[in-house]
């Protein structure tokens, strides 16, 4: 069965002080290119393929389209509310890995069953920079 990897996209981007603020669409377009490859590949030790990679956008990044590898999706209000909707209408019983490092936000996905990790899991590991 394949699982499911939810990318926090705002926290994920603002763990790196590089200048993310001043292009907050470029910098989640940049995440998801860099993601693309762990839909393929899993994240090593943590979620084995195939995976199902879901970026969540919020803000000045909601205009991010989708890629191949990235299903891209926009919260129309709070990010963190999106992803616990998400973990709850999809995650099932299936494996369910969420990638942020929002502590309140860890806590409401691991009372719906899901895994975390922080954003280290996806920044500089297989295909790219993230």
């Amino acid at each position: 069965m394949e699982s499911l990897l939810i990318v926090d996209a705002a926290n994920v981007v603002g763990s790196v002080p590089d200048g993310w603020w001043r292009d907050r669409r470029g910098a989640a377009e940049r995440l998801r290119d860099a993601l693309s490859g762990y839909a393929g590949t899993g994240l090593p030790g943590l979620v084995a393929p195939p995976v199902e990679l879901v970026l969540v956008v919020e803000g000045a990044a909601r205009g991010v389209e989708s890629a191949e590898g990235v299903r891209v999706v926009a919260a129309s209000g709070s990010g963190d509310d999106r992803i616990v909707q998400l973990v709850a209408e999809e995650c099932g019983d299936r494996d369910c890995l969420v990638v942020t490092a929002d502590r309140e936000l860890r806590a409401r996905v691991q009372a719906l069953g899901a895994r975390v990790t922080g954003p280290r899991a996806v920044r500089g590991r297989g295909r790219g920079e993230a």
